[in-house]
């Protein structure tokens, strides 16, 4: 599934189509595969590792704080099972404001997603990752734990609760998806 670059922050979009340009420029071809993302696809991603306690938990604390829109949106996707692909809780990644986009590097026809395979001397990820902090874009790849060499966002800060409480969040979330 390709992302649309259309429903991301305009500034974003700009940027990107900048960077996957400058990317085919050296040889290497990165394909956005998710981009605006909703809470309840954001809730699936983030129940997929965790255990009931830490699932009821989060809804407990969503709950106490004035959240109930995300507290539902935990709830309602029911179990999920996969490998640990995010620590952002629903509301609490970029994605859902439109200001991060995941790319995977496109070989040979296929999705490769190794952040140290090399070819012609070159990783497709870490091209990735320096031309998007090159033109100003803050890569997954570079954070300090739990490296997410697909993501990109627009924002320095790891989650939107920098500047926003949980209601807030909450609030904001409701009234763009609910």
């Amino acid at each position: 599934m390709a992302a649309d670059l259309n429903l991301l922050d305009p500034a974003l979009k700009n940027t990107m189509t900048q960077v996957l340009a400058r990317c085919r420029a050296a040889g290497v071809e990165m394909r956005p595969n998710n981009g605006l993302r909703n809470p309840h696809d954001q809730a699936k991603l983030w129940r997929q590792s965790r255990s009931l306690e830490e699932i009821e938990a989060k809804i407990d604390e969503f709950e106490s704080q004035g959240a109930p829109y995300l507290a539902a949106c935990l709830k309602e996707v029911g179990p999920q099972h996969g490998e640990h692909v995010t620590n952002a809780a629903p509301g609490f990644s970029w994605h859902q404001w439109g200001q991060a986009v995941d790319c995977f590097w496109l070989v040979d026809g296929k999705a490769e997603w190794s952040s140290s395979k090399l070819i012609n001397w070159k990783n497709g990820y870490q091209v990735y990752a320096a031309e998007a902090k090159a033109l100003g874009l803050f890569p997954g790849g570079y954070w300090k734990s739990f490296k997410d060499w697909p993501h990109i966002q627009l924002q320095i800060h790891g989650s939107p609760n920098v500047n926003k409480s949980v209601k807030e969040i909450d609030q904001e979330m409701q009234l763009r998806y609910a």
